[in-house]
């Protein structure tokens, strides 16, 4: 289980390493996302609360990036944190989300980012609910989510 102490030492030290890496230009990104999804995922935009896709979804499922495909959350760990964005307290691999800095809008936040592709998803913040006290808040745009399959 990750803890805000993990979080910092990676974004200050060395992120995990992901299973792989995607690396494209920004036009063949720009080509490959919705403008929405581009602005968030690319230029570090934000969507606005409440009026998203998974902020009030709690369907099973697991949270892929919307840009790679790579698995990013699983529906256990949602919850509601009223923040308007969709909350998570943990990722589903310790190394699925790359952690830095973000002192933009005059704030200091920790930005959390796909490892794969490096791109925008939202922030993690240490007001979390226990035991992890995590609470990673990620935009919608970024997220596509997989239904779990039934026996």
């Amino acid at each position: 289980m990750l803890r805000w102490a993990d979080i910092l030492k990676f974004a200050k030290y060395s992120n995990p390493e992901p299973p792989r890496r995607l690396e494209q230009s920004e036009a063949e990104w720009a080509t490959q996302l919705t403008p929405a999804q581009f602005a968030i995922m690319r230029q570090k935009g934000t969507e606005p609360p409440y009026r998203n896709a998974y902020c009030r979804s709690y369907e099973p499922g697991v949270y892929a990036c919307v840009g790679c495909g790579s698995l990013l959350f699983d529906s256990t760990t949602k919850y509601h944190a009223i923040s308007g964005w969709p909350s998570f307290t943990q990722p589903l691999t310790k190394n699925a989300i790359r952690y830095g800095f973000d002192e933009s809008h005059h704030m200091q936040r920790m930005e959390a980012l796909c490892n794969v592709c490096g791109s925008h998803l939202g922030h993690v913040f240490p007001d979390g609910p226990e035991p992890s006290g995590l609470r990673y808040c990620i935009n919608s745009e970024a997220l596509t989510r997989l239904d779990q399959a039934t026996d």
